[in-house]
């Protein structure tokens, strides 16, 4: 095997691992900054981060732009970064971070099912069974929520439906860019979005919520606000310049592997902090990961 193609794949699987662990970390991050920060603030500011960061790449491209692109650049900006900022920290006021982190991988199959049902994409019988398997295990981590056993009314975290919103928003995201935005870049589709719904979250952040009132008189406040700078930073900004770096060096079917990665640093993470999982919890936790995992599997080519 050629040296370069080694130090392709190399780098491949480094920053395959760097993007679990920057994603997979994300929701401890959420977790810790709702220690003084409301969802509100958690998800406004994580936008405000990462649309200042964003803006000197976007404002450039702003300008090649056409009325039609604009408006699904805003509506991308909406339910692929705005909306779901503030589902997954109200989540996580009532559902602990490694949890959520399961259900997160979920997205995959959200963008096969709005593809199909939107726009036309084929839903294979692999797929079908891949969301199956996945919405069991959904369904086990939603209803087992005590150590006495099953609670079918009284037991259900509703918490956990914000969570799969989340991912529908990803899910119509997705599609929007692959059948309406094919011809722009994964980066510039990225930084002017965020730009889009920067104004709105700015606005909420500093007119509507006591955010900045917190960063001035809450004691230890400014370690939150960073944990949510990091998010919108790091978890955003940077990661998507990871992830548009590894298709470009492999394969878009290479890095979407980050999927069944992120909820093993994510559960990590809050066992780590101190968070408890139920026996029932990990059969729900295999089955999320396993539909994930058949819904996604491409069959092998047939050898000649």
């Amino acid at each position: 095997m050629p040296a370069d193609t080694n130090k392709t794949q190399l780098k491949s699987w480094l920053l395959l691992i760097l993007l679990s662990l920057i994603w997979g970390s994300s929701f401890i991050l959420i977790k810790k900054s709702l220690l003084v920060f409301s969802p509100g603030e958690v998800g406004a500011f994580r936008i405000v981060a990462a649309g200042l960061v964003m803006l000197p790449l976007a404002m450039p491209l702003l300008k090649t732009l056409n009325r039609r692109q604009v408006t699904y650049l805003s509506i991308i900006g909406m339910v692929g970064s705005f909306i779901p900022s503030f589902l997954f920290a109200k989540a996580q006021t009532q559902l602990p971070s490694s949890l959520t982190g399961v259900l997160n991988a979920l997205t995959p199959l959200m963008v096969v099912l709005i593809g199909a049902w939107l726009f036309g994409s084929f839903i294979s019988r692999r797929n079908a069974l891949g969301l199956f398997i996945a919405f069991l295990g959904v369904g086990i981590l939603v209803l087992y929520q005590t150590e006495s056993g099953w609670d079918i009314l009284s037991g259900i975290n509703f918490y956990a439906f914000f969570v799969l919103a989340a991912t529908v928003c990803y899910g119509f995201n997705v599609n929007i860019i692959k059948f309406k935005l094919a011809e722009l870049k994964p980066l510039a589709i990225t930084a002017i979005s965020l730009m889009m719904v920067l104004p709105l979250a700015s606005i909420y952040l500093f007119a509507y919520t006591q955010f900045s009132f917190k960063l001035v008189h809450v004691p230890g406040a400014w370690l939150p606000a960073l944990y949510i700078a990091t998010l919108g930073i790091v978890g955003t900004a940077i990661a998507l310049l990871i992830f548009n770096t590894m298709v470009k060096l492999v394969s878009p079917v290479f890095a979407s592997t980050v999927t069944y990665l992120i909820p093993v640093v994510a559960i990590g993470w809050g066992v780590w902090d101190g968070e408890s999982l139920l026996p029932w919890h990990f059969v729900g936790i295999a089955a999320v990961i396993a539909g994930v995992w058949v819904g996604n599997r491409r069959p092998k080519p047939l050898k000649t």
